[in-house]
């Protein structure tokens, strides 16, 4: 996973919070940053905004931390260039 993914995904997730950039690592758990159910929806909105993808709602549910979060980015990031080469 790249520093540039992994910045992407940490400050919006800091944006979407109003919590300080640097208190978001990839380490860190959704419960140490207190984000709950609803801020999590907001989050995964945000996300979809910033990479434009889709996160399906079975997949979003099992994310518990930053880090998962990074990874399923990054997933879905590969199969949506996967799908655009095979396009061509």
């Amino acid at each position: 996973m790249s520093d540039e993914l992994i910045s992407r995904v940490t400050s919006v997730i800091a944006r979407t919070q109003k919590i300080p950039p640097e208190t978001v690592t990839i380490d860190k758990s959704f419960e140490e940053l207190q984000i709950d159910s609803l801020d999590g929806i907001n989050i995964l909105f945000a996300l979809e905004g910033e990479f434009d993808v889709d996160i399906p709602d079975d997949a979003a549910r099992g994310i518990r931390t930053v880090r998962e979060m990074v990874e399923g980015i990054e997933k879905l990031l590969a199969a949506k260039s996967q799908a655009a080469e095979s396009a061509q």
